[in-house]
């Protein structure tokens, strides 16, 4: 479970770095090189964000529902972070 807590980590901060500066950067100052990177970082960790969530599950660490409910928290910005403050630490209990 420290894993998973660790990739819900980095693909929040995934994709908060994406929104919040790789697009502003492509938008208001033509570097469109950065969403191509971040874009790119973001995309595999979002990917194995839930490879390892769906391991979890099927090992039966999570319940199907946190397990969908990891899965709905990926596409939402700050959706990691709460999953991971929220229903990981108590999982972890």
């Amino acid at each position: 479970m420290k894993f998973l807590r660790f990739m819900a980590l980095l693909e929040g901060t995934s994709l908060l770095l994406l929104l919040f500066v790789a697009m502003p950067l492509k938008y208001s100052y033509g570097m469109p090189e950065a969403v191509k990177m971040v874009g790119a970082a973001h995309g595999g960790l979002f990917v194995l964000f839930n490879i390892v969530l769906f391991y979890h599950v099927l090992k039966g660490h999570l319940s199907a529902v946190m397990g969908f409910v990891g899965f709905i928290a990926s596409f939402i910005p700050f959706g990691t972070f709460v999953y991971k403050a929220k229903v990981l630490k108590k999982a972890e209990s």
